[in-house]
């Protein structure tokens, strides 16, 4: 291959790495993106044309006027570098003939942009003025630069830096320049030290990067003149508006004027919407009447803005105050007051004080308030009362108001100085006060006659106090006392409330043989003191009752009476004497009621009970009768009392044995915990019976033989004390003795059955009999023989065996408790 050739596809190779960056070209056949001022070999092969047919002739480029560029085997090369700022762009036609056809396609070179331009600042002076009192990062200015490379690129990314302040008073950081949009502003120390008579003018030195600022980027550096101006921005003058002001509105009031070019004003404050408007020049206006009691001044901050909306300087304040009209009536708190004034009230007594309220300002003469009195109901050829002109306070004209009605109303004006006014009512009560003692309408009252049996409560006359006070008040109300002649309480006294009368009841029941006449001073009294003067005998009366007499019952001196009496006391013993009195001092009868036996008597006037023949606890513990006393003259009158004789035990029965035990037995060999369990009884108290004791005859060969075993107060077992006893029927003699001091007992000889017993339990033959105790089996051997007696006994013992099938004696089922029967 020839050198050339390889050279041009090694060229064309790297074209096409290089050629590889996408191109921001649009509407060709073919886009080709193509970096600038590219410093290589010539021709600088670009692209392979593809589709192409397979044969062609007539291959060649148009539309290209310079000459740059060619076609060559398929190949679109260019012959000099290219240059983005001066032609971003080529637009060629390539043609050519196949098939005896002409053929064409269009083929657009982006011209891919090389950083190889400085940014410059548009100005070669820049200069800008900042006003006194800009806020913080309000721009004042806008430098600006440019860099004729790509715009869509970071190669025209352009970043701007303040790198110098002259001079650096009074701060050496006055001023801030925004990176992005070149903006300069104050910072917070230029913001707040700004002053045009320390400094007036400024040198920034600033600086414009691309790239995005990075280091290695283009740069170019200029100088910035800032002049410092005052600025008209102040607080206006405080305002003073009368209020109600007539018009025409809107009315100028004030002008606020931002003299650092072209803002807009806006109001801010404690006022109704479009009360105070501002226009572009800065003109403050009043649009509609002010009303001082609604509010007396504003406050009122007057905010500068940019057209954008961003508040460039601190708001300034106007103060506007409201001056008064006197436009508003004196008012009272409420329409209707209450009071009260005691009817003996002297002249000049403070009654209540009335209060109006203007709401004009207090500091002008529009607020003072004049009171009169200008009504009375109902009305008195007297005057009864007054209001103090200047102060409202109501007071007694009267020197009393005794026998004034008990309510007046008065209405009472209030007018200021322009004669506006409104009215109250003020209703004043009149308070009774207690001048006036209760009086009885007599001294005396009765005699009244109360029989002596007369009920507990019953009303022996009602009487009442008048007084002269006012009716329902506490100066009327009449407390009553009995003074004498109730030492004993026995009467009392019930008043009522609403008509001021008393009852005079019965407490206590009357009793003539001690008291038969009683004479009662009554007093009566208000709750509450007298004002004037005291009390005398027309407060005070007397009420005299006698007591009528009555034939009363006996009455008997306790209504129930205790008594004990040992069992088996000899007849005839007064057991107890029943006491009674008659309060006329008639003789008493005694008698008695429920004494169906007849075992008591009692002395018919000396109440001496007896009884009347031997009583036995045993059969009766306690005896309840009625003791009945009358009258000896009227023997309906009478009393009672009951009284209840107690039985005291004494040990005169012996305890015995009870039960049936024949026809038990005890099996030999001896069994573990068999036993036969006996159960005895004894009919004294438990005093006397207690716990009963069983004990052996004191013979060895009855102790070697037998065991008794205590298992509680009435029982015990009895069993084998030996391993083993010939079978038969055995006399067991015990003893059973009471727990009483000296005991009684009982000798007790027990026939025991003792028998050799199978597997079961079951006794196997029968026991022998006691001598001297005859059988029916004996009975009838002696009338049929000894055959007869032999096969009897073996009918008998069959039918025992198969009718008793005890259970074998284990721990299980010995009787170790006592019989659950009724002893």
């Amino acid at each position: 291959m020839p050198e050339k050739e390889v050279m041009h596809i090694i060229i064309f190779t790297l074209s096409l790495v290089v050629l590889s960056t996408p191109a921001p070209c649009s509407g060709a056949n073919l886009k080709i993106g193509v970096p600038e001022n590219y410093d290589g070999i010539f021709p600088w092969y670009l692209a392979k044309l593809h589709d192409l047919p397979a044969t062609y002739t007539d291959l060649m480029v148009t539309g290209d006027d310079e000459g740059i560029f060619g076609v060559e085997a398929g190949f679109l090369y260019a012959l000099k570098p290219l240059d983005r700022e001066k032609q971003p762009s080529y637009t060629l036609q390539v043609s050519l003939i196949a098939a005896l056809q002409s053929q064409s396609f269009m083929v657009e070179i982006c011209v891919i942009d090389k950083n190889d331009n400085v940014p410059v600042f548009i100005e070669e002076s820049m200069r800008g003025s900042v006003q006194l009192g800009l806020l913080k990062g309000i721009s004042f200015m806008q430098v600006g630069a440019s860099d004729r490379d790509d715009r869509n690129t970071a190669h025209a990314d352009l970043r701007f830096s303040l790198m110098d302040q002259t001079p650096r008073i009074p701060s050496s950081h006055m001023f801030f320049i925004d990176s992005v949009t070149g903006e300069v502003s104050l910072t917070e120390d230029g913001a707040s030290t700004l002053d045009p008579e320390m400094c007036g003018r400024y040198k920034l030195l600033v600086m414009v990067k691309d790239m995005g600022g990075k280091p290695n980027a283009f740069f170019s550096t200029g100088l910035v003149t800032v002049e410092v101006t005052g600025n008209t921005w102040a607080s206006p003058d405080p305002v003073r508006l009368q209020e109600n002001l007539p018009g025409p509105y809107p009315i100028p009031i004030s002008q606020v004027k931002w003299s650092g070019g072209l803002v807009e004003y806006s109001l801010e404050g404690e006022f109704p919407e479009m009360l105070f408007t501002v226009s572009r020049d800065g003109v403050i206006s009043l649009n509609a009447p002010l009303d001082r009691e609604t509010q007396d001044q504003f406050q009122i901050s007057i905010v500068v803005e940019r057209p954008d909306g961003r508040e460039i300087a601190k708001p300034v304040e106007l103060r506007v105050m409201v001056g008064d009209a006197n436009d508003n009536r004196p008012t009272f708190p409420t329409t209707q007051y209450h009071t009260v004034v005691k009817e003996l009230a002297p002249w000049g007594t403070e009654i209540l004080t009335v209060q109006a309220a203007d709401n004009d300002d207090p500091k002008t003469d529009n607020v003072r308030i004049f009171y009169r009195l200008v009504g009375q109901i109902p009305e008195s050829p007297r005057a009864l009362f007054r209001v103090d002109r200047d102060s409202g306070v109501i007071t007694v004209q009267a020197d009393t108001l005794e026998g004034a009605a008990p309510q007046y109303t008065l209405t009472i004006t209030a007018e200021d100085a322009k004669g506006l006014n409104s009215s109250c009512t003020v209703v004043v009560t009149v308070q009774d006060e207690n001048n006036n003692p209760p009086v009885f309408t007599q001294h005396e009252y009765g005699p009244f006659h109360l029989p002596e049996d007369a009920a507990v409560g019953a009303t022996v006359t009602a009487v009442s106090a008048w007084d002269a006070d006012e009716r329902g008040g506490d100066s009327w109300q009449v407390d009553y006392r009995l003074e004498s002649g109730n030492e004993e309480e026995v009467f009392s006294l019930v008043t009522d409330k609403q008509t001021n009368e008393v009852s005079l009841v019965l407490s206590k029941v009357l009793d003539f043989e001690r008291e038969s006449e009683y004479i009662l001073v009554l007093s009566a009294q208000n709750p509450v003191a007298l004002v004037r003067g005291r009390y005398g005998p027309a407060s005070t009366a007397t009420v005299s009752i006698y007591v009528d007499d009555i034939n009363e019952g006996p009455i008997l001196s306790q209504s129930h009476y205790e008594v004990t009496v040992r069992e088996g006391e000899e007849p005839g013993r007064v057991i107890a004497t029943i006491r009674g009195y008659d309060p006329d001092s008639h003789p008493i009868r005694y008698s008695l009621r429920g004494d169906t036996k007849r075992y008591f008597s009692i002395g018919k006037y000396s109440g001496e009970l007896k009884t009347v023949q031997a009583l036995d606890r045993e059969e009766n513990s306690t005896y309840t009768m009625e003791v009945i006393a009358e009258d000896g003259r009227n023997s309906s009158l009478s009393a009672s009392t009951l009284v209840t004789v107690h039985i005291l035990d004494v040990n005169d029965n012996s305890p015995v044995l009870v039960g049936d035990y024949s026809w038990k037995y005890l099996c030999t060999p001896r069994w573990e915990d068999q036993a036969l369990v006996l159960a005895s009884r004894d009919s004294d108290g438990p005093q006397h019976g207690g716990r009963l004791n069983f004990s052996l005859r004191s013979d060895a060969t009855v102790h070697r033989n037998w065991k008794l075993t205590p298992i509680n107060d009435t029982h015990t077992n009895l069993s084998l004390n030996t391993p083993y006893l010939s079978p038969d029927v055995y006399t067991v003699p015990f003893t059973i003795s009471d727990s009483s001091s000296p005991p009684r007992s009982t000798f007790i000889n027990l026939p025991v059955t003792v028998c050799p017993c199978n597997v079961r339990g079951n006794c196997r033959t029968a026991a022998k009999q006691l001598q001297g105790m005859p059988t029916v089996q004996s009975t009838v051997g002696t009338l049929l023989g000894t055959l007869g007696v032999i096969g009897i006994i073996l009918i008998v013992v069959f039918v025992r065996l198969s009718y008793q099938n005890p259970k074998p004696p284990t721990k299980t089922n010995q009787e170790r408790e006592p019989l659950r029967i009724s002893l």
